[in-house]
């Protein structure tokens, strides 16, 4: 029996597909133009008066990388436990999928291992990579840099570009972020929350020794400085650290060349903070935070959205967030023979989408990125003054490590002799990381 031979399979599969590449189409319809207002937009830490200032605004937004779901990429590997009897539903399944003609799921039938799109289940895995996106454009081309329609881009650009690729041997694709997180007792296919995606960033993170990133994702919705300090300030002499904190001063002469140009006694810092914004919907009182955040110049932005519908939120308009939708599904894009990317699939040129704050999932992950030290200190400055004055608070940040948590580790590599894309291959390495709880989930 062959594939056409099947009923409904192939037409099943092509009638799953069309239903989100039909998206693009059916959000055109409902996308509002902005309004004709003299109020202020803000996005990720910069002010654009809407009045005047429309097409800076316009391209602003399009400049951000926009990752969707997609399709016809390279199949994501299943994992399974080694060597454990499995109970015999497990066999039958997998006879199911044996490379027989006779076996109904088959290579023969389907063409394929595992899934070979992300449509329906990768939208939150794609907004951590538009977050994590922003974060390497600002350590690289710095907050300002602009993106312009086939115009030739500076190569870091390109290099960004190429560590989201939809393929097995890129560190932030798709397939490295599924399989991470198995490690955090998410299956592949299945629908991650905001925290479970910065736990699998921050892991990966581990392994891309290119972007050299510190990532700190928060605990109990407190920020401990001492801890930030601890794992972004880099040893003399060294590009590694041991776990122990340098002295306040240090020398500039003595400060590894390896270590970044911008601030050497200082590793840039991807800051995380999951948190939970009411019980059912958001709380009103939050609100006026949640907002500043946004104005604030180390702003990536919030991993958040609606039950079951991640967005990528990078600013508001009075109390409206603006944000990038992934539900789109387009076609994979690969390398091109002389190396770039052809990067017109990885930036909207529709005006973004908005939502009032209120119809806001109360899960939620804000991040922000401190190239150096003292972006880091402006940040807690800016924390002090519009965050913790609220009598409500949205999150606490703290001087020194509470005394009542386990002591802080800054993380480190697992020691493998792999690159990081082909370390991702089995549960068995998966299990050198501690299982991190989900702190939360949007709701079901």
């Amino acid at each position: 029996m062959g594939a056409d031979d099947v009923p409904g399979t192939q037409a099943a599969g092509q009638l799953f597909l069309s239903k989100y590449e039909n998206q693009i189409t059916i959000f055109a319809d409902y996308l509002e133009e902005f309004p004709d207002t003299d109020d202020l937009v803000w996005i990720l830490g910069k002010q654009h008066l809407l009045k005047t200032e429309k097409s800076k605004l316009l391209s602003d937004i399009s400049a951000r990388l926009w990752f969707t779901y997609r399709r016809k990429f390279s199949p994501i590997d299943w994992n399974w436990e080694k060597q454990k009897e499995q109970p015999k539903e497990y066999q039958r399944i997998l006879q199911c999928f044996l490379d027989r003609k006779d076996c109904c799921y088959s290579i023969h039938q389907m063409g394929g291992t595992g899934p070979s799109s992300d449509a329906g289940w990768g939208c939150m895995l794609r907004c951590g990579q538009m977050m994590l996106a922003q974060a390497l454009i600002c350590r690289h081309l710095g907050r300002d840099w602009n993106w312009e329609k086939q115009k030739e881009q500076p190569k870091e650009y390109q290099r960004i570009l190429q560590c989201f690729l939809d393929r097995k041997d890129c560190c932030y694709s798709i397939h490295q972020m599924a399989q991470m997180g198995v490690g955090e007792g998410k299956s592949i296919g299945e629908w991650f929350g905001p925290n479970t995606v910065a736990q699998v960033l921050k892991k990966l993170a581990l392994f891309d020794e290119w972007n050299s990133l510190a990532v700190y994702v928060s605990m109990d919705n407190t920020v401990v400085i001492e801890d930030i300090k601890k794992m972004c300030r880099v040893l003399p002499l060294s590009t590694d650290t041991d776990g122990e904190s340098p002295p306040d001063s240090l020398n500039a002469s003595n400060h590894s060349k390896a270590t970044s140009a911008c601030c050497p006694a200082w590793k840039s810092l991807l800051l995380i903070v999951p948190l939970r914004l009411g019980i059912n919907q958001i709380n009103p009182v939050y609100v006026d935070a949640f907002k500043e955040c946004f104005k604030m110049p180390q702003s990536l932005g919030a991993l958040g959205g609606k039950p079951n519908n991640a967005y990528y939120f990078i600013g508001f308009l009075g109390d409206e967030l603006i944000f990038l939708d992934p539900h789109t599904t387009q076609t994979f894009v690969d390398t091109e023979e002389d190396g770039t990317v052809d990067d017109q699939t990885f930036h909207c040129l529709q005006s973004p989408q908005r939502m009032n704050i209120l119809n806001l999932d109360p899960s939620v992950a804000l991040g922000f990125f401190c190239k150096e030290e003292k972006d880091f200190d402006n940040w807690c400055s800016l924390v002090q003054k519009e965050i913790l004055k609220e009598n409500l608070r949205m999150f606490e940040l703290v001087q020194k490590h509470p005394s009542h948590w386990p002591p802080f580790v800054p993380p480190a590599k697992p020691e493998v002799t792999t690159t990081g894309a082909e370390f991702i291959d089995s549960t068995e390495q998966l299990e050198e990381f501690d299982l991190e709880e989900d702190f939360e989930i949007l709701s079901v």
